[in-house]
């Protein structure tokens, strides 16, 4: 295995990682405002799944016709929306930007 073969099992492990993380609670989709992602589905109780998870980046309508664009989560880590107290991305990431100062 060469350097770029290790290199992109590297990346490709650590983005299994990462999207370890999700609840799927829907949060970061706008369930909690009530306006959320026409896209968004409820799974069971408490538990939301993207319709269009590989391709969701981009513009998008909520279930009420507003638009939005979809980003990686990574670029909003450190906004807030309603409910981001429940995302175990932010709890991640305010885990570890405690750690580091």
């Amino acid at each position: 295995m060469d350097d770029q073969e290790r290199y992109q099992k590297l990346q490709a492990e650590k983005e299994r990682d990462w999207e370890a993380y999700c609840q799927f609670c829907g949060m970061c989709c706008g369930i909690k405002d009530e306006d959320p992602c026409e896209h968004l589905s409820e799974k069971e109780k408490g538990i939301y799944i993207c319709n269009i998870y590989d391709n969701r980046f981009g513009l998008h309508k909520t279930k009420a016709g507003r638009v939005f664009r979809c980003v990686p989560l990574r670029e909003i880590l450190n906004k807030n929306w309603p409910g981001d107290d429940r995302c175990a991305y932010k709890k991640l990431y305010f885990k570890s930007s405690a750690v580091g100062n």
